[in-house]
């Protein structure tokens, strides 16, 4: 299977990441990453509302309680859609100013995990962090280079995570009462040649689809059994995370950047930077809340 993707919002962002679809407002909640936006889409109205944060976003998840939680520069943080204020919760490492946050979502028990990374990616400086409902976090890898997508199966057994530069999806048993991973192991092994893996999203049949920087593309993989099922080609390089959307989850929206692009590569791909939206042929599955 090949389809390709199509423009929705010619948004221009420098780094759009951190797609998630939120149901109750049939509104696409994403970021731009390092000019400290979280953006709402409305696909009905082809709106787009800019939230100005003053510092790089790396993720953004719904709330139970209201308004979203975000992962900051400065750590987890909860923001109120409707006035703009930011609270910063926890910041887990407050001596490491090299480390932003980058991607991350709710877990099925409504727990919020969110991974660092360095601003100069190379060096395994980053961690993947678990905030839960009381809002104590856990520190649950560390060694981590580019914290990535991470996602759930459909009978909360599982978990799949993405280190970018290590090109692999690791697969971790995953106990949703306490929140513990273990037995970690490989269970998808990007080949070179197609960009790193970035953001991933499951769909409702437990496969996933993983975001390409750098490889123009959204692929498709069994991870149970590490096949690479089929490809979503993407006009723009640097194809950074999706997310399931729309009244019945069936449109994969994607995040573009048009990050460290000369004016040559703008003029290749002057889509460079906007929101994507393909038909899969499979429904995603509703994005999990913050519970606490």
């Amino acid at each position: 299977m090949s389809i390709t993707a199509e423009l929705v919002y010619d948004a221009k962002a420098v780094l759009g990441e951190g797609p998630i679809w939120h149901a109750p407002s049939q509104i696409l909640y994403w970021v731009n990453l390092l000019d400290g936006q979280v953006r709402l889409f409305d696909p009905a109205t082809k709106e787009d509302r800019i939230i100005e944060v003053g510092q790089p976003v790396g993720t953004v998840v719904p709330r139970q309680a209201g308004g979203v939680m975000v992962a900051l520069h400065d750590g987890f943080a909860s923001l109120d859609l409707d006035s703009g204020e930011l609270t910063v919760i926890h910041d887990p490492e407050p001596n490491m100013p090299g480390n932003r946050f980058n991607d991350g979502k709710c877990d099925p028990a409504g727990r919020f995990w969110a991974g660092t990374m360095p601003y100069d990616p190379g060096s395994p400086s980053g961690s993947l962090y678990c905030m839960d409902i009381d809002h104590s976090v856990r520190q649950m890898l560390d060694g981590v280079m580019i914290s990535n997508g991470i996602v759930w199966t459909s009978d909360h057994s599982t978990m799949y995570f993405i280190d970018s530069l290590t090109l692999k999806v690791a697969a971790f048993d995953y106990d949703v009462s306490t929140g513990d991973i273990s037995n970690r192991r490989v269970a998808v092994t990007v080949p070179p040649g197609i960009g790193v893996p970035d953001g991933m999203a499951i769909d409702e049949e437990d496969t996933i689809w993983v975001a390409h920087f750098g490889g123009s593309r959204v692929t498709h993989w069994n991870p149970a059994s590490g096949e690479l099922i089929g490809t979503i080609q993407v006009p723009a390089s640097q194809v950074t995370a999706c997310a399931f959307g729309g009244p019945d989850l069936s449109d994969l929206y994607i995040t573009t950047a048009r990050f460290e692009l000369d004016e040559e590569a703008l003029q290749q791909e002057p889509a460079a930077g906007g929101l994507f939206v393909a038909k899969p042929g499979v429904r995603g599955v509703e994005a999990f809340e913050f519970a606490g």
